[in-house]
């Protein structure tokens, strides 16, 4: 059984003359990094599997198709406009052991396999 959660991770994206954001590098917590191919679309929708909503963005990375999603901060003044995520799968009887929102093993770094 798993339990899906968020992990946000860090985001090189281009700002386009026409205000268009375009994800370039995703950038794990645990130093990976990995060139996004191609945005296939954007879309404003929830993520099912880990709750929330913003935009989501199919992407393709290493020739597969995977989500990444935009929350857009509630709070429109100050630099953070924000932040990314990617829904990770993680065991349930792991995910009840580990501290919220902070994931600590490898486990739950599987790069975009499982989302």
């Amino acid at each position: 059984m798993t339990q899906w959660q968020r992990v946000y991770i860090d985001v090189d994206c281009i700002i386009q003359s026409d205000g268009v954001m375009r994800p370039r590098i995703i950038k794990w917590p645990d130093g990976r990094h990995f060139i996004i191919d191609r945005v296939i679309c954007r879309r404003q929708a929830a993520a099912a599997k880990a709750g929330g909503q913003g935009d989501r963005y199919t992407i393709a990375v290493c020739g597969q198709e995977r989500y990444l999603f935009f929350e857009r901060s509630s709070n429109i003044s100050g630099n953070t406009i924000g932040k990314w995520y990617v829904e990770v799968e993680v065991p349930v009887q792991y995910f009840r052991s580990t501290r919220r929102g902070n994931p600590t093993t490898q486990k739950e770094y599987k790069c975009l396999q499982n989302s």
